[in-house]
């Protein structure tokens, strides 16, 4: 549990920077749900401020609790999130033709959030806790095994987008422990390889008519390609500050749909324009440097791979979602860590957060 003599290693810095982007973030939110005819906020701003009150207090629990005491768990806290996917797929809310979303009683929450965070827990685990030295193909074996069956359960709901943020997160956590960079060469190759066979049999009608819009969105400019060429335009015509907050005008007139959730960082490019994109990417950047400087310091092994999956997960989130705002990766469902709308994406990347500041907390302790 924590202790007080602690708190002086928390890094605070890093605490200011995750809180100006959640700011900066719900500050987003209630522009893309405000209505300028009526002057009333859509109830996604509140959801929002409330998921990141649940989030402070979640982020402050894995602060408190020892990393390597949930580490020594993480197995039962594997078997619970594969449980409750599987509930989901079972007994889930469905909406738009997914069954992501499970309720207890007047709340819900998408499990799928978690599951990077889960990943990454168990799979330091393993690893940093194993005999050092070369490893055994059985040990990377066990990697593939225990990133598949959350990655199949979550592909199957379906969210693919959500399913292959796992992926980053394992490979960083092994690269870690030891595989060698030309073995993940030939899995690359091999992927590439594969993808007549994925794009045939992997992939949803829909999920080729996103890759085919994004390659063409002119094929179909009031359908598939529709989100991708609304967002390209609102990200060009914040110009250099912006048409300013509430002013935009892509956004206030519902030119770009999901505004709130997929797309807020095109929101924020046409109402702050390049100096709040630049002051966006500069916050950051500094979160996931001084994240993976929590990585160097780590007291043990377990520590530092933890930190590297976290940050690969939420680096690879706010990589393709910036991109694919900006018309240079097909459309996909994956939120803006701290940005975009969504209770458990909030919830959980705090939560991460958390972790990654109890490893940097402890890194004196025996």
């Amino acid at each position: 549990m924590f202790e007080h003599r602690l708190a002086v290693y928390i890094d605070w810095a890093l605490l200011v920077a995750i809180g100006l982007l959640s700011v900066m973030g719900a500050a987003m939110v209630f522009s893309a749900t405000y209505d300028p005819t009526s002057g009333t906020v859509g109830t996604e701003f509140y959801r929002q401020l409330l998921a990141l009150a649940v989030g402070a207090v979640a982020l402050v629990v894995c602060l408190m609790v020892d990393y390597r005491t949930l580490a020594d768990r993480s197995w039962l806290v594997y078997g619970g999130l594969v449980a409750v996917l599987a509930l989901t797929l079972l007994v889930g809310t469905e909406q738009g033709g997914a069954r992501r979303w499970i309720g207890i009683g007047p709340l819900s929450g998408q499990p799928s959030e978690l599951a990077r965070l889960v990943l990454a827990l168990v799979l330091a685990s393993a690893y940093g806790r194993s005999n050092p030295g070369p490893r055994a193909l059985r040990d990377w074996l066990l990697g593939g095994a225990v990133v598949a069956l959350p990655f199949l359960l979550i592909a199957r709901q379906p969210d693919l987008g959500t399913a292959v943020t796992l992926v980053p997160v394992c490979l960083t956590i092994m690269v870690f422990a030891g595989l060698r960079v030309r073995v993940l060469a030939v899995v690359a190759l091999l992927a590439v390889l594969a993808t007549p066979l994925v794009w045939a049999y992997g992939l949803e009608d829909y999920q080729q008519r996103r890759i085919s819009s994004f390659l063409d969105p002119e094929q179909d400019p009031q359908g598939a390609g529709y989100q991708q060429r609304q967002a390209r335009i609102t990200v060009g015509s914040g110009g250099l500050a912006g048409r300013g907050f509430l002013q935009g005008t892509q956004n206030q007139y519902n030119f770009l749909p999901v505004a709130h959730n997929d797309f807020i960082f095109s929101v924020l490019a046409e109402e702050l324009g390049f100096v709040g994109v630049s002051i966006a990417l500069g916050l950051y950047l500094f979160v996931v440097l001084r994240a993976l400087g929590a990585a160097w310091v780590a007291r043990d092994s377990t520590g530092t791979y933890l930190v590297a999956g976290i940050v690969a997960g939420f680096t690879f989130q706010v990589i393709y979602n910036i991109t694919m705002s900006a018309g240079l990766a097909p459309v996909k469902g994956l939120t803006l860590p701290l940005m975009s709308f969504g209770g458990s994406s909030i919830i959980a990347t705090l939560m991460g957060f958390g972790l990654i500041l109890n490893v940097r907390m402890r890194r004196f302790r025996n």
